[in-house]
Parts: structure tokens; sequence; C-alpha cells
């Protein structure tokens, strides 16, 4: 494929407009859903967790499911983990992740007096906490500017040709040297429900996608 010019932001704010009005009856993902619904740091961040490696379709009914039983760390302490592990499953990984719920409520309540930090490398600094988790709750959790960088994110960031990068991580370092802040906090939301639904990883919907005629479709071999 020939080199080509990467978009600038004018046409990527034009792409964030386009898929504003095109997403209007697609849902909101598993976490923009937590945090719309229960305004909550902390729930957002134990969603985080459950979501890992996880459909959202499964994550969001596990989160509801846990926190009808606890919706605090202290409540969360009380439940044994082999209760969460019955809340949480189907999951990926419900067993360390049940266990790990525990050790981040102790975390949280020993080193932070009960309180969900709302600086990314603090968040950081919490097990199994990595960088797309600290964004997603920065964003989702607390509304402070954050990037978070999915394989959605990743994939068609890099497939409309705003980026150029080869990880998730170079991938957030970019669009924050790159993206509007205006954007940030909607970014993610944004581009996982476009991925879910039409900008699919194989054979992505491009016959009826509104920004066809931007989009450079970088690595698309085929396409709808």
């Amino acid at each position: 494929m020939p080199n080509r010019k990467l978009l600038d932001n004018e046409q990527i704010s034009q792409v964030i407009k386009l898929l504003k009005v095109a997403m209007r009856d697609l849902p909101d993902p598993s976490i923009t859903l937590v945090g719309k619904k229960y305004k909550s740091p902390f729930l957002v961040l134990i969603s985080c967790l459950l979501s890992l490696r996880t459909r959202d379709e499964t994550t969001l009914p596990a989160s509801e499911r846990l926190f009808a039983r606890a919706d605090t760390m202290q409540g969360m302490l009380k439940i044994p983990v082999a209760e969460i592990q019955k809340l949480i499953y189907p999951v990926g990984f419900y067993k360390t992740k049940a266990v790990r719920i525990h050790e981040i409520c102790e975390d949280l309540i020993h080193r932070f007096g009960a309180q969900v930090p709302d600086d990314l490398e603090l968040l950081l600094t919490l097990k199994g906490v990595g960088r797309k988790t600290a964004n997603l709750v920065l964003t989702e959790g607390f509304g402070k500017q954050g990037i978070c960088v999915d394989t959605h994110v990743h994939r068609i960031s890099n497939r409309l040709g705003y980026i150029k990068t080869s990880n998730p991580e170079e991938t957030e370092f970019a669009l924050r040297k790159k993206l509007p802040q205006k954007y940030w906090i909607e970014y993610n939301a944004l581009l996982v429900t476009w991925g879910q639904n039409v900008c699919k990883p194989i054979s992505p919907i491009c016959s009826t996608c509104p920004v066809e005629n931007i989009c450079q479709r970088v690595n698309v071999m085929v396409n709808r």
C-alpha cells in the first residue's frame, strides 16, 4: 500500500461528528453504561476489571449481579471469594478476578482511605490495573481527561489513517499528542461502539459507513 498523508484534526473532527450522529441508536459500551447508571468511580473500576478478556454482553450483567449484592469496598470484602466467583461467572478468568476484587478493595481502603484515586499514576499502582483500565476510570468514573485505548480504538485510529502505530500503548501516546483534548473523554466509547457494530476487525461494513469517503481503510483487505 502506498504511503498516505495522515488525516488531520479537521478531518478527525468531521469523523467524530458523523459517527456521533450515526451512533444515536446504538448501545453504549458496558463501562459507559455503568458510569452513567451508578456514577461511582469504584464501580467503574470493578466493572473494568470484569471486562478484561470479556464481551460487553457478559460484562454488564455480571457487574449488575455483583453490584446488587454489594456496591462498596467494605461490602465486597464481606462477600466470600467463592460467592463473588458465582456472581461474576462467566466473565473471563472469573476465579482470578474474584480474588483481585478483594485485593483491590483492601488496597483502596488501606492506602487511599477507601477512595479511588483520580490520578493516572496512582491508579496504575493498583494490582491488575493497566493503562486501559486506569484511563477508563478517569474518563467514565471521574469525567476527567484520559485516553483509553483498547483493541477497537487502536484498530480504527490506524484504519482511518489518523495515526500510524503498532500497539495500543503507542496509540495512546500518539493520540495524546495529536487528538484535540475536547474529544479525549468520548473517543473511546465512540470507537468501541463503532468497532463492535460496523468497523469490525474482519470485513468491516464500509458500504454504509458515513465516514467511508474520509477513512483511508488502512490494511482493510475485505469489506462489505
